[in-house]
């Protein structure tokens, strides 16, 4: 197992934290959020992580696999989910789209992340599951 594999979620989280103010603090709001994907994308891969980005997500209904699914923005070292968007306002749905993909992936910890503000401390959402 490698260093970085043993990093726990709430390390990593702070390690995307900090990738977050770097791409935030260069690039500052208003831009499509596939400018932040890859910009995010690329500090976390300077730091060594392992990051997929546009990740399928299929959905299973009782036993069945649906061929429609939904798409994790960013996904570091399979271990946090990170949802981006660059809108003007984050609603419930936001929220929800993130802890439903923690449940259907069984994974702890997603970030919610709205890159279009004005500070972008108060735009970064931590949700968890079972973490």
């Amino acid at each position: 197992m490698t260093q970085i594999e043993k990093i726990v979620e709430n390390d990593l989280s702070y390690i995307i934290r900090g990738c977050v103010f770097d791409v935030y603090n260069e690039l500052g709001p208003g831009l499509l959020e596939s400018i932040y994907e890859a910009a995010l994308a690329y500090e976390l891969r300077k730091k060594g992580l392992n990051v997929k980005t546009q990740v399928g997500l299929p959905v299973k209904y009782k036993d069945t696999q649906l061929e429609l699914g939904y798409r994790i923005d960013i996904l570091v070292e399979d271990k946090v989910i990170i949802e981006l968007k660059s809108i003007e306002t984050i609603l419930d749905v936001h929220h929800k789209q993130i802890l439903t993909y923690l449940k259907l992936t069984k994974l702890k910890l997603g970030l919610l992340i709205n890159f279009n503000s004005e500070d972008i401390t108060k735009s970064i959402y931590r949700k968890v599951n079972n973490l």
